[in-house]
Formats: structure tokens, C-alpha cells, sequence
């Protein structure tokens, strides 16, 4: 199997989080402690060998500077430092642009870092609301009509169904699979047993979809910590390097875009798959950005594992379970292990590394050599995907 190219010297040592779900009696910088010293305790290291900072927005906290303020509250002098927002695909971009930062030399070891009480700080309804705000919406043609998220991934999943005949039962089929994945899982906001009969009896929220389609809003925070190769060789854990990386970019505002099911994470995943010299049946493991269950339906296919179309087909009959054919999101992912926000995709990163380690417990996939990593933002139309192997 290939290894890393360009990004090879430098490695994952350390991942970690807070508790998820309700978490009441942590403010969103007290919850990025405790993932911060889970992390570089995995790792082996302390905040000392820390100078290289990367975080993301905080949307329930004033604060100018992110990264920043977690640096200082941390006590790093960081050489390097930056708040990055590629939305729900900014752990992956966090993670590349830290190897980056090791490789050219800015500093040797980064601490990437998000999370907030999104949950706890306010009614769910109005945390929603607050996503709502964020300008995902064209402020002229759709924020004047109120959509919120769902209403506007529920373009895409009325497209979906309309061009493919794809199924309330198949997306409903991804969420109950991933569930069943974060029954697997200890940390996980949602660990009950769900059916496929409870997903088509949930409200509807903004049809097609359900409530039971939709993400979770959690309190949580989560990060991970990378270093020199040469230097991860020494450290405790099994150090786990980027094999490829790749973006895609169709549109920001859903209402500009014809191809509503054609997204970038056709391009993200082409020069993923390029970099590592790897292909979509090489892949062990894909931990897919599952905001919606459209999303994951969509994905699949996007990134070459199935045709165009077929996605819905693909997710049932077990397929995407632990022990399927291709396991997906295997922590329980947005749907079931916890959403706090732009911190939601960097759990998907931790599992992949986990999984790659073989600690992932109950969920852990026999023998994995390669796991894919998507994230995807604003409305399904910004993409990263990363490809990780064991270094």
C-alpha cells in the first residue's frame, strides 16, 4: 500500500475529546481543556511541547481571535497559529494545514483544536436557530423566506429522490446504521436502539426530512495533535500520517447551483484517491460527514464508491455496517455520536485514527490499512477528504 507522499513527514500522535452530548456544567472553554489534555496525554507530550496552534469560530462565545484566546488560556507561545472555518470540513483542513506548517519548517508539533457548549448554552431550538443565522443562506434571495439548515438539505434530498427514486427507508436506513454504530460506542450523545420505523415516525422537519435524519446538537470539543515523523517514532502511540488530501468547492449558496447532487467532493475525492495513490475499493474504512442521512447517501457516491444514483441502494443490506462491505462513520458520526458544531468533523478524524490503531473497542474493523475522512460545509457545497494510514 502506498504511504504518505508530500505530507509523510509528519504524523498524528494524539487524539482525544471532552464528554459529549449534555454537558452542563462546562463552558465551551473548559470543554476545549479537557479534549486539549486528552490528546497530548494519548500523545505523551504536554502543553509545553506545544508551539503550533490551530482552531476554529466558536459560535456561542464573542470571541475575536480564537485561537488566541485557546492559546493563551492553554499557556502556549505558539510559532505558528490560525482560526480556520471551512465549516463542517475544517478538521481535515486543520489537519492538513498542520502537517504543512511541520513540513515547511514553522514548527514542530500543533495542537488542533474545537468544540463548544452548543447544547447547554441555550434552548436547542434557538442553538438551531443560531446555525441558521450563520449566513448559509443567500442573504437577498433564500434568508428573506427563513430556511433553516434542514430546509435547505432538503433540496438535495427532494432532487435525490426525484432523479433516482432513492427511498425515505434508505436514508433512513443510514441512520439507523449509524446508530447502531454508536450503541458501540461509550462516548456517544445517542446510544439507544433505533429502527427504521422510528426515523419514518419522527416529525417531519423539512420534508423529507425527519427529525431522526437530521444532526444532533451536542455539547463537546475535540482535538488532535501532530508532530515531526522522526519525532512520533519516539512517542506512545502508533504515529498515523495523511496519504492524500484533496478540496472541492461547487457553490456557497445552494440556489446558485444547478447540479444540487453533484457535489465537490467529486473533486476532493479525485485528488485524495491521486495523492495517496489509492482507489475507492483500497479504502478500509470511510468516516463520512453525515450532517443529514441525504449527505452520506450522496457522498458514497461523489467519492467513487458506488455509481451516481445508486447510493440509496448501497447503504442497505448492511453494507455500510462495521461488518459490512465498507464500514461508514463508525463512531456514530453527526447523527448519533454528537454534533458540537465545526468540532463535529474532527471527531470523524479521531475515529479514523483510532480505528487505524485497532483501539476502537466493540466498533473496532478488523485490520484497517486505509480509512477515508470526508467533511463537507455550508450546504453540502465546500468538501475536503483525507486518506490516513498507518505511518
Amino acid at each position: 500500500m502506498t504511504k504518505a507522499n508530500g505530507l509523510g513527514g509528519a504524523a498524528i500522535v494524539g487524539v482525544g475529546h471532552s464528554r459529549l452530548g449534555a454537558v452542563p456544567d462546562m463552558n465551551t472553554l473548559a470543554l476545549q481543556y479537557a479534549a486539549a489534555h486528552d490528546a497530548l496525554q494519548d500523545a505523551g507530550l504536554t502543553v509545553s511541547d506545544v508551539d503550533g496552534v490551530l482552531t476554529t469560530p466558536i459560535r456561542v462565545e464573542n470571541w475575536a481571535m480564537p485561537c488566541g484566546k485557546v492559546a493563551q488560556a492553554l499557556g502556549i507561545s505558539p510559532r505558528y497559529l490560525a482560526t480556520i472555518d471551512l465549516a463542517g470540513a475544517s478538521g481535515l483542513a486543520m489537519m492538513h494545514h498542520a502537517a504543512m506548517a511541520i513540513l515547511s519548517g514553522q514548527c514542530e508539533t500543533v495542537l488542533c483544536i474545537g468544540g463548544q457548549n452548543l447544547l447547554s448554552f441555550s434552548s436547542k431550538g434557538a442553538a438551531v436557530k443560531k446555525l441558521a443565522d450563520a449566513g448559509w443562506a443567500h442573504p437577498d434571495f433564500e434568508a428573506p423566506l427563513g430556511p433553516l439548515v434542514p430546509s435547505l438539505y432538503a433540496l438535495a434530498a427532494q432532487r435525490h429522490m426525484h432523479e433516482y427514486r432513492t427511498t425515505l427507508e434508505q436514508m433512513a436506513q443510514v441512520a439507523v446504521t449509524l446508530r447502531s454504530h454508536a450503541a458501540l460506542n461509550p462516548h456517544a450523545h445517542k446510544q439507544d436502539v433505533l429502527t427504521i420505523a422510528d426515523v419514518m415516525k419522527s416529525k417531519i422537519i423539512s420534508s423529507p426530512l425527519r427529525l431522526l435524519d437530521c444532526a444532533l446538537v451536542s455539547d463537546g470539543a475535540a482535538a488532535f495533535v501532530l508532530t515531526k515523523k522522526e519525532r512520533a517514532k519516539d512517542l506512545k502511540k502508533m504515529p498515523i500520517q495523511i496519504a492524500g488530501q484533496g478540496y472541492g468547492h461547487s457553490h456557497t449558496y445552494i440556489g446558485d447551483y444547478r447540479e444540487v447532487i453533484r457535489t465537490g467532493a467529486i473533486n476532493s475525492g479525485r485528488d485524495a484517491f491521486n495523492m495517496a495513490g489509492l482507489k475507492p475499493a483500497d479504502i478500509d474504512i470511510a468516516q463520512l460527514y453525515d450532517c443529514f442521512s441525504i449527505t452520506v447517501i450522496i457522498e458514497l457516491e461523489d467519492l467513487g464508491f458506488c455509481k451516481k444514483g445508486e447510493g440509496g441502494a448501497y447503504v442497505e443490506g448492511g453494507r455500510i455496517s462495521i461488518q459490512g462491505d465498507l464500514p461508514v462513520t463508525t463512531h456514530g458520526g453527526l447523527l448519533s455520536a454528537g454534533h458540537p458544531g465545526l468540532a463535529g468533523g474532527m471527531l470523524h478524524v479521531i475515529e479514523a485514527v483510532r480505528q487505524l490503531r485497532g483501539e476502537a473497542g466493540a466498533r473496532q474493523v478488523k485490520n484497517p490499512e486505509a480509512v477515508l475522512v470526508h467533511g463537507n460545509g455550508g450546504i453540502i457545497g465546500l468538501h475536503a477528504t483525507s486518506i490516513l494510514v498507518r505511518g
